[in-house]
Parts: structure tokens; sequence; C-alpha cells
């Protein structure tokens, strides 16, 4: 399957789980791509839209091979194999966590101001992006979800490779998802337009959940 754009996957995602309608749920985006899915996907289940945040740890001189990644309270969570092989020291992945915090800190601050983050004990929790490729991530976001207790924790994603969907699995209570080729080297491969979200379509997105237009 071959998405027009994020919009389109969350609708699609929104017709496949049209059963959470009477839960409530809970919808945490991982912005900024996951916010343009979890928008449709809030108009059709109702409940309530709003952020988990994860920033990846890049490698050094590969930025885009996660060694880590580091939630909104600080914790790391560590690819102790990429970390090993590439011989990773600890200050860098120290410095790189503060950046990475710092960045989180930014857009906290930006989409949601001084508004409070919701509660996740005892809802059902839906957690959202526009894909998944290695997953350590979103394995970081989901973490940072269960320490908080949520009665159910649902992942929701269009596409990712199978193993890597099979693994994440095993980190909630429910997986939803429309296509896992088994041929998979990029989440963009699958959209026709996969342009980057602005830090402006996200803040319209969530202005709208919270009833700000």
């Amino acid at each position: 399957m071959l998405f027009e754009d994020r919009l389109e996957a969350g609708v699609l995602l929104a017709e496949k789980m049209s059963s959470f309608q009477e839960e409530d749920p809970l919808i945490l985006a991982v912005p900024r791509g996951g916010v343009a899915v979890a928008l449709p996907l809030w108009r059709r289940l109702g409940g309530e839209l709003d952020l988990v945040m994860a920033r990846k740890i890049g490698a050094p001189a590969q930025p885009e091979l996660a060694v880590g990644a580091v939630t909104a309270d600080g914790r790391m969570l560590i690819n102790e194999t990429a970390a090993a092989r590439l011989r990773v020291s600890d200050s860098y992945l120290e410095q790189a966590s503060a950046r990475e915090q710092a960045e989180i800190a930014r857009r906290l601050r930006l989409y949601r101001g001084r508004r409070k983050p919701p509660q996740i004990e005892t809802r059902t929790v839906i957690v959202v992006d526009d894909g998944v490729a290695t997953g350590f991530t979103l394995r970081a976001a989901l973490k940072g979800v269960k320490r908080d207790r949520p009665r159910r924790l649902i992942l929701a994603v269009p596409v990712g490779p199978p193993g890597v969907l099979e693994r994440l699995r095993r980190e909630v209570d429910a997986l939803c998802y429309l296509e896992a080729p088994p041929h998979f080297s990029a989440v963009g491969q699958f959209y026709r337009d996969f342009r980057q979200v602005g830090d402006g379509e996200v803040q319209a997105a969530l202005r709208e959940a919270w009833g700000e237009q």
C-alpha cells in the first residue's frame, strides 16, 4: 500500500480502530509526523489528543543510526549493541542526551505552553506515529508511558517492518498497523507525500483538539 499522505494513513487507521471509540482514549502522538496521523484518529475516536516525547540519539558521524533515545523525563534507553560496536563513549551519550532533552523542552514549550500534561494512569492510551523503522525511539516513548500505569496501552502505526513490529508488540497490550512489508528501507517510501511536518501544523492540530480554534 502507498499512502497519499499522513492524513490518509490516519483516516485508514481510524477505520480499523473504530472499536476504541467507546473507550474515551487518550491519543498520544509522537511529534511531529505522528501528530498528522493522530489528528484524524482523534476526530473519529474522540477522547483526548496530546503528545508523547522521545528523541533519538544518533551515532557520531551517523546521525540516522540510533545508539540511544531519551524521553521527556530525561531517561535514556541505550542501544547497547550499536553503542558497543561503534565504541560510543558515555560522555558522548550524556552530551547528546542533553541536546535532545533541550529540543524536547523547546517543543513542549512551543506546543503545549502552560497546559498541563494529560493524566495517563488507568486510561486507555493509544500511542501514534507515522511509521516505524528500527523502533528504538518508539520503544523509549512506550516505556515512558508505561511508567505512568495506563489501563491499556495500544500502539498504532501505518507501516513498519514485520520483525520490528513483532518486537514492539511485546511492549503493548495491543498493536494496530496497516502494512508490514517484508522489503522495508524507510518509512517515507510508503507515502507519496512525506514532506516534513512543521511546528505550525502541530500547533494547529492541537488547537483543534483542545478547542482553541
